[in-house]
């Protein structure tokens, strides 16, 4: 089974999904051995579904559209240089969300602070 990026970072999973993401073929059993795209898929499904249900039940705010972006970036890690790069982007980077133009909030606080 070939893995990998495609340019524009969209998983590439030679015979797990077909182009529109969804599994196909028989429902893998115990003795199946899974894909890393199945993993994936899996999570995000569960996860959703969690989510999903934390909002019809336990009154958790609602997400517009999808919960988890379609596509995933896969890196391979080949030395401690590498590794302690993404360490630091992995305890950095939660703030710069504030900022962030994907942030719903930064928004609203544009749209209601006046112009300095």
């Amino acid at each position: 089974m070939r893995v990998g990026a495609a340019p524009c970072g969209r998983p590439v999973c030679s015979g797990a999904q077909s182009p529109h993401g969804q599994p196909q073929g028989v429902a893998p059993t115990r003795e199946t051995l899974l894909t890393l795209c199945d993993v994936v898929h899996r999570f995000k499904s569960w996860t959703t579904k969690l989510y999903s249900d934390g909002v019809k039940k336990q009154d958790w705010p609602s997400f517009p559209g999808r919960l988890w972006q379609p596509n995933y970036y896969e890196h391979v890690i080949r030395d401690d240089e590498d590794l302690n790069k993404i360490r630091e982007y992995i305890v950095t980077n939660p703030y710069s969300w504030v900022e962030d133009k994907e942030n719903p909030q930064k928004e609203q606080r544009e749209k209601t602070v006046p112009p300095q």
